[in-house]
């Protein structure tokens, strides 16, 4: 073999690895596109726009660590009002539109296809059975509010944005009614307990487990379980300073909770903007 034969083989071989290697980064880069974006989902009846707003509401709420690997949202069907919608048994931030299933008030699935799901989806249909004004169910372990729910210091709003806390924050305990159990809302009849102790309220505590916000909509109730973390954790810090904090009063509460309304959409932006890039508009 010539030199210059020699030559043109290495650069033929040196050509041919350089485009197996661009065909590789291609696709890769191909998976990870594909991995980025939030499949798109389908449900008979359900705009998308409502499933994207629970996966929203899911992946913020993880991403803000008001939920872990624990805790779940839902909606309420917009055509069938005695079904809810909410993800198979997943870690919030892994939600994505094609994991949210249906379910009757019994907590049935409509169609499992052998897919798990949450134990304490009562939690949601039982709230939704006695409240025909809540639109959608949030379920978290804020670290924030475990210290009042095992206190006999009441959660109050310490500002603005949890101005929705100034009617009053209910503490469930499910020790009452049922006595030593797993602390989960596994059936019928310990959802049924939380829903009345939440009665018309927007946020309830449950006793050395977390609490359950509700909402007119999707936006509203994750805004709500966010701020009632925040408020916690700013709620404790004030306690500690010492003395009695300057809390708002139940009128500055109600006129301050109605810009919360106002303003949602901006807030909302930014969220989905954070957990869905390649989404945003």
């Amino acid at each position: 073999m010539t030199r210059k034969s020699g030559s043109t083989r290495m650069a033929a071989s040196r050509r041919l690895a350089c485009f197996g290697a661009l065909v590789a980064l291609a696709l890769l880069a191909g998976q990870f596109g594909a991995s980025a974006q939030m499949p798109s989902g389908s449900l008979p009846g359900v705009d998308p726009a409502l499933l994207e707003d629970v996966v929203v509401g899911s992946r913020i709420l993880a991403d803000f660590g008001v939920v872990d690997g624990f805790g779940h949202v839902s909606a309420r069907h917009p055509t069938n009002p005695n079904h809810f919608l909410m993800s198979r048994s997943l870690a919030p931030a892994l939600v994505a539109a094609d994991d949210i299933m249906e379910f009757d008030l019994d907590g049935n699935p409509v169609d499992a296809r052998g897919r798990s799901v949450f134990l304490e989806r009562f939690i949601h249909a039982e709230i939704y059975r006695v409240r025909p004004d809540v639109m959608s169910v949030v379920h978290t372990h804020s670290p924030g509010v475990i210290p009042f729910s095992v206190s006999n210091v009441p959660l109050r709003p310490m500002y603005h944005n949890p101005s929705f806390l100034a009617v009053g924050v209910p503490v469930w305990d499910i020790r009452k009614d049922f006595g030593d159990t797993s602390m989960l809302v596994n059936n019928a009849a310990i959802g049924k307990s939380l829903a009345a102790a939440l009665g018309d309220k927007p946020v309830a505590l449950m006793r050395g487990h977390g609490d359950v916000a509700v909402g007119p909509t999707v936006k509203m109730a994750v805004f709500r379980a966010y701020y009632t973390d925040v408020n916690a954790r700013l709620q404790a810090q004030a306690l500690a300073l010492g003395g009695e904090p300057n809390y708002l009063t139940p009128g500055e509460g109600a006129k301050a909770d109605q810009t919360n309304f106002a303003v949602m959409d901006r807030i909302w932006g930014l969220w989905r903007m954070k957990v869905l890039p390649t989404l945003a508009k």
